[in-house]
Order: C-alpha cells, then structure tokens, then sequence
C-alpha cells in the first residue's frame, strides 16, 4: 500500500522472509499447544470450528452450536482489529501499523501463560484472536502471498510456482516456492519446538511465542538491506 510503504520510511521488513519465519514458528507453536494442552483442537483456522457449527446445527444442538461461535467470533475481531490499525497508523513514520499487532498478540499469549487455570475454551478463543490478528497482517513475502497461521495455500502455491518454473513462464517463481516451503518448514519446526516445550514446561511453554514475537516485532523497527521495497 502506498502510505504503508512511504508513511514508514524504512522498506517492508515486514514481508521479509525473516519476519514470516518468526511467525510461522509461532503458528506451528500455537496449533501444537492447544491440540496437546487445550482440549486436542487446533486453534488456528476456523474451518473445523465451522464444520463442528454445522454438524451441531445439524444435530439440533443449539447450546453446543453456539460454543463453536465464540472462536470465530474472536477471530472476525482479529480481522476488524488489524484492519483498524492499518488505518490508524499506516501513515506513521514513527512506528510501523504491524508492531501494535504483535505486541497485541504477545499480550494475549501472555495473559494465557500468566494464568494456566483459564478454561480452554478462552485459551483457543485467544489463539483464534492471534491468528486472525496474524493471519490479515501479515500476508506477503516480496509481495507474494504468504500465511504463517497455516500450511495448505502455501503448498498450493509452492506447487503453483514449481509448475510455472517448469514450464519457463516465471523466472521468479522458484524464489516463491522457496519463501512458501520454507515457511511451512518453519511452521512444522515451530509445532516440532511447541511439542517439546509442553512436554517440558506444561503451560508455561506459552511465553516462547510471545517472545518470538516480541522479536519479530523489533526486527520491524530495521529497514530490510539489500532487499526491495
């Protein structure tokens, strides 16, 4: 976007391999955590949560469907929440509109890892909230699409640029399928570090991903060397 770009001053770190593999490893740690401590779900995308909604619709369980409402709700407030910041601070030089989202973030992972008695169900419902906050922005690497809450498009799209790569019709299309299949490699190492942290650590393995993210977040406060705008 063309306030977000010059209103910053500083290039897009924020779509730089590096901010993305922070992320992903704080995707793969999020799903790895509430499936092993949160009631075996995976938190991150609301597919499964949509699917349970209409299996319980189906079922005439009314009570049940509406507990599957409350992570999607969390996520739609991600969404509206990045959005919202987006337009409140794009235009800043001072401070990037991304860093108030990951510090959003990691203060709703620590909020989870400072009291572990929180019932599961608000625990998943803040990792959807993260997600979603993550999920919309965050979203490219060198203007290509990129998710660090999830795998599948990314498989599409390594799949996608290894087929045009083939087929001559983009040079740059094996940068692509390098940024996309190291992004799931870094999502499958962060549910890999998210397992052996909670074997170890039980709730507390939370404040890892927070401080991933405090990392990403002072790796946006640096103007990407070498790299294009």
């Amino acid at each position: 976007m063309k306030g977000e770009t010059a209103g910053n001053g500083r290039g897009q770190m924020s779509e730089t391999f590096r901010v993305a593999a922070f992320l992903a490893c704080v995707g793969g740690f999020l799903d790895a955590y509430t499936f092993l401590c949160r009631g075996g779900v995976f938190a991150n995308a609301q597919t499964g949560n949509l699917a349970l909604l209409g299996i319980r619709l189906a079922a005439g369980d009314w009570a049940g469907a509406c507990g599957y409402l409350f992570p999607v709700a969390a996520f739609v407030v991600g969404i509206l929440l990045a959005e919202a910041l987006r337009r409140l601070l794009g235009h800043r030089r001072a401070l990037h509109w991304r860093q108030p989202l990951l510090l959003v973030e990691a203060a709703a992972l620590a909020a989870c890892a400072a009291f572990p008695a929180l019932p599961d169900t608000a625990v998943t419902v803040a990792v959807s909230f993260v997600c979603a906050v993550q999920a919309q922005g965050f979203r490219k690497i060198h203007g290509s699409p990129i998710a660090t809450t999830m795998c599948t498009g990314n498989l599409r799209a390594a799949i996608e640029a290894a087929l045009a790569w083939r087929r001559g019709e983009d040079p740059g299309a094996p940068r692509r399928e390098l940024h996309t299949l190291g992004a799931t490699a870094c999502f499958v190492l962060g549910a890999a570090v998210g397992a052996t942290a909670v074997a170890r650590l039980s709730h507390g393995a939370l404040w890892l991903p927070v401080g991933l993210l405090l990392a990403a977040c002072l790796l946006l406060s640096r103007r990407p060397a070498g790299e294009g705008r």
